[in-house]
């Protein structure tokens, strides 16, 4: 059974522990009623520590030039968004909607409007390295963040710590209380890996790491776990490595059997959570498909049965076209193969395919990881789809705004500019329908009615 190691489990997650199991970024407490310190009267945090209140709600308002429809992948022109705090409150051609009486004007006529991009792949921690002080990865992943959402992307998920324990739940609190600025943010924790040989004492797996199982007894203990210590998503890993036969044929290895793979989702769905796996290939991709895994990351070897499989069960296909398709890749399989086998054109052809299987929901995940691929560049997977996976620009678009939110259990909130969900906008200076490479070059953000980077607008203080 899986055992609570927290208590030997190392600096990082004493760090961790004390900052979530104490609540310091728990809810904002109302300011002291005597303030005898320095400026006007601040807002305290549950952990008695002080910080400027917020700003009151303001109405803004914002003229977009032109404006992605997201729900119908359509460019609508002359807009005006209308917001009130962190939500939009009337959305509509500009005349049509009235800009309330002294509301703030935000000039983007010149521009694009989007919603906020959704980042569904992320890991904000880099791979935790022996020389990396806690107070190193806390620090890597804080910057992580922000270049993130300077890039437009205001909701993320993250899908796992690589070595950093529970360290992503201080940061999606921290997020959340206004503390750092960030992603809107749904993280994995440590992830779930198959322990094949029985657990050695004198060598204990990890804490910080992955948590390994051996049973079903295992799975459904570690995603108890996990989801006790906040996790909102279980990552899981059904397929290992790939490598090419002789003569040329794709191998993939199997990692959990079948009945632990169906217990560790399962477990995670009884809970109300729900399941990312990671797979190349395979039984354990088919597997994963099988099990219900609500989404399919990779996947290189995906058939046209299991693409109607995904539709049918209603799961989500994550491709992460960019990053398994870099030149690195291309080494490795030439290391292995002398240069006669490559997997980039065989994943391509099944990120095709897939964009062709009518109903497939497609998402945008870069797996961005501070080892191949660089934080605040994660659009360049929107160029990616097009390009070379077969999808329309808006229809890319479509998969990183509206199924992206859907995916995260979010369409209620974020995915597209309508009334009543957050105010995450962000702006470009030309048309990414024409050109989907503008997302690349972010020049506004807005998350929930707070100006993160503007580099366009002109700015009025009344309509």
């Amino acid at each position: 059974m899986i055992k609570n190691t927290h208590r030997n489990a190392g600096a990082l997650a004493a760090f961790v522990i004390m900052f979530v199991a104490m609540g310091v970024w728990a809810q904002v407490q109302t300011p002291p009623a005597a303030w005898r310190g320095a400026g006007t009267t601040p807002c305290v945090g549950s952990d008695g520590g002080i910080y400027k209140c917020p700003p009151a709600a303001q109405t803004i308002a914002v003229r977009a030039g032109r404006l992605f429809d997201s729900k119908n992948g359509t460019m609508l022109t002359k807009q005006v968004i209308v917001l009130s705090g962190d939500r939009i409150t009337d959305v509509g051609p500009e005349d049509q909607v009235k800009i309330p009486a002294g509301a703030q004007v935000i000039d983007l006529s010149r521009a694009t409007v989007l919603p906020g991009l959704i980042d569904a792949h992320t890991h904000m921690f880099d791979t935790r390295k022996p020389n990396v002080t806690t107070e190193d990865a806390m620090l890597i992943a804080i910057s992580n963040v922000q270049a993130d959402l300077r890039a437009g992307f205001t909701a993320a998920r993250d899908m796992s710590t690589h070595g950093n324990g529970y360290a992503d739940i201080a940061i999606r609190e921290a997020i959340n209380q206004g503390r750092i600025d960030g992603p809107r943010y749904q993280v994995s924790t440590l992830g779930i890996v198959w322990g094949a040989k029985p657990a050695n004492p004198a060598a204990p797996d990890n804490p910080l790491a992955s948590t390994v199982v051996r049973s079903v007894e295992d799975a459904r203990a570690a995603v108890d776990e996990q989801v006790k210590h906040g996790a909102d998503w279980i990552k899981l890993f059904p397929t290992g490595a790939y490598s090419f036969t002789a003569t040329g044929e794709v191998k993939y290895e199997l990692t959990y059997p079948m009945p632990v793979l169906q217990a560790l989702i399962d477990e995670a769905h009884r809970l109300g959570k729900k399941t990312g796996c990671h797979v190349y290939g395979g039984e354990g991709e088919r597997n994963a498909i099988l099990a219900g895994c609500d989404t399919i990351e990779h996947a290189f070897d995906l058939d046209q049965q299991q693409a109607n499989m995904i539709v049918a069960k209603k799961l989500f296909y994550d491709p992460t076209l960019q990053r398994y398709t870099e030149p690195y890749m291309d080494d490795n399989d030439a290391k292995n193969t002398g240069g006669k086998y490559r997997m980039i054109p065989i994943f391509e052809k099944v990120v095709t395919m897939a964009a062709n299987t009518k109903g497939m929901k497609i998402m945008v995940g870069s797996g961005v990881d501070g080892a191949t691929f660089a934080h605040g560049t994660q659009a360049l997977e929107f160029e990616m789809l097009v390009k070379h996976g077969g999808m329309s620009a808006a229809r890319a678009i479509q998969s990183g705004t509206m199924v992206n939110a859907e995916a995260l259990g979010w369409q209620d909130r974020i995915g597209s500019v309508e009334k009543g969900k957050y105010a995450d906008l962000v702006a470009v200076s030309g048309d990414p329908l024409a050109d989907i490479s503008e997302l690349q070059r972010v020049k506004f953000v807005m998350k929930g009615g707070k100006v993160i980077k503007n580099e366009l607008a002109v700015q009025n203080s009344g309509s």
